[in-house]
């Protein structure tokens, strides 16, 4: 269903049942990414979930799955490796190019970054591959289980605590690590790379960034991540990491799959499927997200309707004075509108004076403050007023409006 994502399993390479997430656009899919979750971590991550919001608003479908014995997947967590975590990875490159068409992009966090990185020569039709805090080694990761080794070592498994969960590691684990390359790997992949890191990374160290970057071949960028951390737990961080990922890959999408966007006459909201309340809104050619403030269960990915109600009054505040000063001749530099919704209660509002206002309860209230940049006098500042007052969505909001409903079958 285009603009659903869809819950789906797959076959992983081991016999486990791998459950996974294919979030697509609204309209035409330009192009398939894969993504790669962390160690120990799962699909449902806020960065993955972040980098495939933006990713679908550039057209790009994204399938992300749990490693098996993690999250949703089935299979033992204890008898796995970074070999079986690679053949899991290329398996699920597989289902894509079975049922959808194979990934152009690969993206990994973490330990799920090196995977990328050493299974990118193994899926021939990616072209561009991303990391996000990835070790440049991949025995980087007993790093967080240490003081256990010489225990693993002589008994074969120990029970650690991960992230706060308790995981049973065995040595096969252990020494499946030392077998891989990665540096070899980088260098020979053949494919665009972005590495992403965070300076103050205190899981994997930036020194890794360098190591990657120094083995790759062009084309190849690095990106700073500033004050994030290893899990980019921040949505600011995980959203700007999500951003410039989306605006890089789409260099790497083959021209001959850009397709028209479909043309949507009037406004059409539709229900992403991520989180409660996000929406796409289309119309003409335009998307864009609406959400809700994460204080009331949303992802703040986008405007609340208020929000975009007020967009409306600020844009055409701005639009009606600029037609009019032009018309005019008047010399208005710029011009620029505030606008603030509440709700207040009428025996309160000293301005709610109009007849049509309730007397009693609650009513909308939008402060609008408008900025006139150029050298104007009293006179033309206050014209400039009035003339914002006739903006026509401002005349919607003072009048009375008539909103028909029905309903339209599927």
């Amino acid at each position: 269903m285009p603009g659903k994502p869809i819950k789906l399993t797959f076959d992983g390479a081991h016999g486990a049942k791998l459950a996974a997430r294919l979030d697509l656009p609204e309209g035409p899919v330009k192009a398939y990414a894969l993504f790669a979750h962390c160690f120990t971590c799962s699909k449902d991550l806020t960065a993955s979930r972040k980098i495939a919001e933006s990713l679908t608003m550039e057209g790009i479908g994204v399938l992300r799955f749990d490693f098996t014995g993690l999250g949703g997947s089935g299979g033992d967590f204890a008898s796995t490796n970074f070999t079986s975590n690679l053949d899991d990875l290329e398996r699920a490159a597989d289902f894509l190019r079975d049922e959808y068409e194979a990934p152009k992009i690969l993206i990994g966090h973490s330990l799920g970054g090196a995977a990328v990185l050493a299974v990118a020569g193994r899926i021939k039709e990616a072209t561009a591959v991303a990391t996000i805090g990835a070790p440049a080694d991949v025995d980087h990761v007993t790093h967080n289980f240490s003081e256990h080794l010489a225990t693993i070592k002589e008994t074969g498994e120990t029970e650690v605590s991960l992230g706060g969960r308790p995981f049973v590691i065995k040595r096969q684990f252990v020494d499946d690590l030392a077998k891989h390359d990665l540096a070899h790997s980088v260098g020979h992949m053949k494919k665009a790379l972005l590495v992403m890191h965070a300076p103050l990374d205190e899981t994997v160290g930036i020194e890794n960034a360098g190591r990657i970057f120094d083995a790759a071949k062009h084309p190849k960028s690095f990106v700073s991540l500033d004050q994030a951390d290893h899990l980019l737990r921040d949505p600011e961080d995980a959203g700007y990491a999500a951003s410039v990922i989306a605006a890089w890959a789409k260099r790497y999408i083959p021209a001959s799959k850009e397709e028209p966007v479909e043309i949507v006459e009037g406004v059409m909201v539709r229900e992403t499927g991520l989180g409660k309340f996000q929406s796409m809104v289309m119309t003409g050619h335009h998307r864009m997200l609406a959400d809700e403030p994460e204080s009331v269960g949303g992802f703040d990915s986008g405007p609340s309707p208020y929000g975009f109600l007020s967009a409306a009054l600020g844009s055409c505040t701005v639009m009606t004075v600029r037609m009019y000063a032009d018309h005019k001749n008047i010399p208005l530099e710029a011009v620029r509108a505030e606008i603030r919704h509440d709700k207040v209660h009428a025996d309160d509002c000293a301005e709610c004076t109009k007849d049509h206002l309730p007397k009693s309860g609650k009513i909308d209230r939008f402060e609008r403050k408008i900025t006139f940049i150029g050298d104007l006098d009293a006179q033309t500042r206050a014209r400039l007023l009035e003339i914002a007052d006739k903006c026509p969505v401002h005349r919607t909001l003072e009048a009375t409006s008539l909103i028909v409903t029905s309903e339209k079958p599927a």
